[in-house]
């Protein structure tokens, strides 16, 4: 008898998954709750135990792939799937048919002889151009959410710089984030989205915090940053950090941001633009802080300077509040 598995309902309102990683192959023996597949969703990956025991018939989605809830991905038990001679994932049999390929004629170099994208990319036209890499996991989900923000948003972006010599460097993006959140009470346009033809002006601020990972950009989110002292903002902006970069974040705690803060550090460059992180209406940013000149009562001073942005949706927010805004937090930095 045959089991039909189908990418179930992961909740969150989810509607749909990426196959990210098979953890079985056609024809091998699988356990009742043992690992079959990987699942990314929005920023996380899960692992989904096989339903049921028996043998791999047939794998119905190739890694990489985008489904809806529903979708049938795997058939264990029942009669094996009827092969053409050249093996190859339903995605590359796809893609065969897009590149007008015939599979028996390209080399596999997969497991088992499996042709593999990489395969028919080299033996299609142009194939010698260069290494191709189809964007999965987080790559992707980053390339559909920009493209989102930039294609939806007119982002305008203001810069002003910053004297940051009265803040220690290693609480500058806590100082940062306090001086955001008090300023951010005072121009409320900024802590908002759209929905529909409305403006929701949100009552918490929940801050994202831009972290660099081996595996892309990630947003964890800081619940509550009003109510912190900057002593334990200092300490969840290091834990939410931490496991960003290692991976071990809840899929919450990577959702559901009011407004984002992005810091490259050294490589924050002189100026930037970043984009909105949609359905936010703003994002701060701040930029490579070292010594720069600076006039101090008609004399030349060495200071810690740095510049400061603001990208904001000029559907809600005016530039002059805008600028205001930027130009508060950075007097509150200054003075610090």
């Amino acid at each position: 008898m045959a089991y039909e598995f189908k990418l179930p309902d992961l909740g969150e309102g989810l509607t749909e998954g990426e196959v990210a990683r098979w953890l079985v192959a056609e024809g091998d023996e699988i356990a009742e709750d043992q690992p079959l597949v990987e699942i990314a969703t929005d920023k996380t990956t899960v692992e989904i135990p096989s339903p049921a025991s028996g043998t791999v018939t047939r794998v119905l989605v190739g890694e990489g792939e985008v489904v809806p809830v529903g979708t049938l991905l795997v058939v264990i038990g029942g009669e094996g799937s009827s092969r053409a001679p050249a093996q190859a994932t339903p995605a590359v049999r796809r893609l065969a048919r897009e590149l007008g390929i015939e599979l028996d004629a390209v080399h596999g170099t997969g497991p088992g002889g499996r042709v593999t994208e990489a395969d028919l990319r080299g033996a299609g036209p142009g194939g010698r151009e260069g290494r191709r890499e189809r964007m999965r996991g987080v790559r992707r989900q980053i390339a559909e959410h920009l493209t989102r923000a930039h294609r939806e948003i007119p982002a305008v972006t203001y810069v002003e710089e910053c004297d940051f010599t009265n803040i220690e460097l290693g609480v500058l993006v806590p100082a940062v984030l306090s001086a955001t959140v008090r300023r951010l009470r005072d121009f409320p346009e900024l802590n908002a989205r759209i929905e529909g033809d409305e403006i929701v002006y949100l009552a918490r601020y929940d801050i994202g915090l831009a972290v660099q990972t081996d595996n892309g950009l990630l947003v964890p989110v800081v619940r509550g940053a009003d109510t912190l002292s900057i002593e334990e903002l200092g300490t969840e902006v290091a834990r939410l950090a931490d496991g960003a970069r290692a991976g071990t974040l809840a899929a919450e705690e990577l959702r559901g941001s009011t407004f984002t803060i992005t810091s490259a550090g050294k490589l924050g460059g002189l100026i930037v633009t970043p984009l909105v992180n949609h359905p936010e209406v703003a994002i701060l940013g701040l930029h490579r802080v070292g010594p720069r000149p600076a006039v101090r009562d008609g004399e030349i001073v060495i200071r810690q300077m740095g510049n400061v942005s603001v990208t904001f949706d000029h559907r809600v927010v005016d530039g002059a509040r805008a600028a205001e805004f930027a130009l508060a937090v950075i007097s509150d930095l200054s003075a610090a």
